[in-house]
């Protein structure tokens, strides 16, 4: 004799999975955090059904007066949406993020009185290496961010989740082409740097002090032939190990806090 609540038990579908992320989709309760203090507008809120973590109450009592909708929901429905898998009972859906043009990073270095200070991505493709070099770039008073639309990560809900908020505060162009981007800095008064292991010279011995773009590479073949070649200076940070290659992320905050160091004197 067949068992009906047997077979509604084994017919039932699991939960279909998020196997693509979203741009606008942010996880996790620093991500929720950073949009509502940048006035970031935000769509929707879905919280853990039965959450009683004061903290995330408050985040989400703040995100519904901000205007949001505020969705309590079973933690196997955020698992369900969740990309980074990482979600800590609150996902966001915000607005999109609005790219700026590469006038906007100049015009943030003037409308704070300093010499422009930018980081270019050579098709990153790593979501948790974009967030960590945006962290980094926030930390270390950069005025932007500029990647290619093709053959390059966006900003999406893991980027989001490892730039730990930066990604709310950071100008961010996303460009055709990176040459054409090169180009255009160049004509305004940028010079270029190169990072890659036989970089003509060592990151010390290169003037940061002027307006300045750092050029990171992909992460398996680093900068591509063209971009070397239209760099101004390729520069290498002295390797002392067995090991004779850095993360991308890790390589840009390198460069960063140089350009740093010798902006402070």
């Amino acid at each position: 004799m067949n068992d009906r609540r047997d077979t509604k038990r084994y017919n039932k579908r699991p939960a279909p999975v998020q196997t693509e992320e979203i741009e606008g989709q942010l996880e996790g309760r620093n991500a929720l955090q950073e949009a509502l203090r940048s006035g970031r507008t935000i769509d929707k809120v879905f919280i853990a059904s039965g959450e009683t973590d004061r903290g995330l109450q408050r985040l989400a009592a703040e995100a519904k007066e901000a205007g949001a909708v505020v969705v309590p929901v079973d933690r196997r429905k955020l698992d369900a949406m969740s990309f980074t898998k990482a979600h800590q009972g609150v996902i966001t859906l915000a607005a999109a993020h609005e790219y700026c043009t590469i006038d906007d990073i100049l015009e943030e270095a003037a409308s704070r009185g300093e010499t422009a200070l930018i980081i270019i991505c050579d098709e990153l493709t790593d979501p948790h290496n974009l967030g960590a070099i945006m962290r980094s770039a926030e930390c270390a008073g950069a005025h932007g961010v500029i990647i290619p639309k093709r053959r390059s990560v966006g900003l999406t809900a893991t980027v989001a989740k490892a730039s730990a908020g930066a990604v709310e505060y950071m100008k961010v162009a996303r460009v055709t082409n990176i040459n054409h981007a090169i180009a255009e800095l160049k004509e305004k008064g940028v010079w270029i740097f190169g990072t890659a292991a036989e970089g003509s010279i060592p990151m010390y011995k290169a003037d940061l002090t002027g307006p300045a773009a750092i050029v990171i590479g992909n992460e398996g073949d680093g900068m591509s032939p063209l971009v070397r070649k239209n760099c101004d200076v390729t520069v290498n940070i002295p390797m002392r190990g067995r090991i004779s290659s850095l993360n991308a992320s890790a390589a840009a905050s390198i460069l960063l806090y140089e350009a740093v160091r010798q902006r402070i004197g």
